[in-house]
This record gives C-alpha cells, sequence and structure tokens, in this order.
C-alpha cells in the first residue's frame, strides 16, 4: 500500500451538516488516486470486494460496521455469498466529501490485513 492510501487512512472524518459545495471532479481525481481499484460517478464512489466464502465476507461487513461507527460515516453496502459491494457517498452535500475517501482508504486498509 502506498503512503497516501495510509495518509489517508488515518484521517478523522469531520461531520458534515450540509452548507459545503461537495468536492470538485478534479480534486475527486486527484483523491481516487490515492485508493485502490475505486470507481467513481459524480455523487459516489464504489468498489467491489471478493472473499472466498460467505463467513469471510460477513466478518468484512462486520468490521466495515465497527470502522462506519467509529468514523460516524455509513456506505450502502450489499452483500452476496464472496462479495460485498461498497458505495460511499455524502448525502447531507449530494455529493463527495472527503469523508467519503477516509472511509474508503480505511476499509482498503482492513481488507489488506
Amino acid at each position: 500500500m502506498n503512503d497516501t492510501v495510509c495518509d489517508l487512512a488515518s484521517k478523522q472524518c469531520k461531520p458534515c451538516e450540509g452548507g459545503i459545495p461537495p468536492l470538485s471532479p478534479d480534486t475527486i481525481s486527484t483523491l481516487l488516486l490515492q485508493l485502490e481499484s475505486w470507481q467513481a460517478t459524480d455523487k459516489s464512489i464504489f468498489k467491489t470486494y471478493p472473499f472466498k466464502n460467505y463467513y469471510q465476507t460477513i466478518a468484512f461487513v462486520n468490521a466495515l460496521a465497527w470502522i462506519s461507527h467509529r468514523e460516524d460515516h455509513h456506505p450502502d453496502i450489499t452483500v452476496g455469498y464472496n462479495k460485498c459491494n461498497v458505495t460511499y457517498t455524502t448525502h447531507a452535500i449530494n455529493g463527495l466529501s472527503e469523508n467519503d475517501f477516509i472511509c474508503a482508504a480505511k476499509i482498503d486498509k482492513l481488507f489488506s490485513i
């Protein structure tokens, strides 16, 4: 894992109640380069994590839930037998914030353990 991902993963999410603009397309592109295999739409980032079986998938989801609770920033997740789709967006601003990228980096770090 490169140092920029570690830098994002070491940050903490900041409360977002709205009133700030979503990240610009240029900022999104720059931050996306710091993540591993995440893709973006204009309002979200997403990634599918593969697993060997359902047990590993659910263990990952439970760890992801703990991180989400700690950061108070929650993704949309879709769980299958051997995969988990994770999507981040900041609903309060109807787009992407740095919090989405911080959490994505933390989840990537979790997956690499």
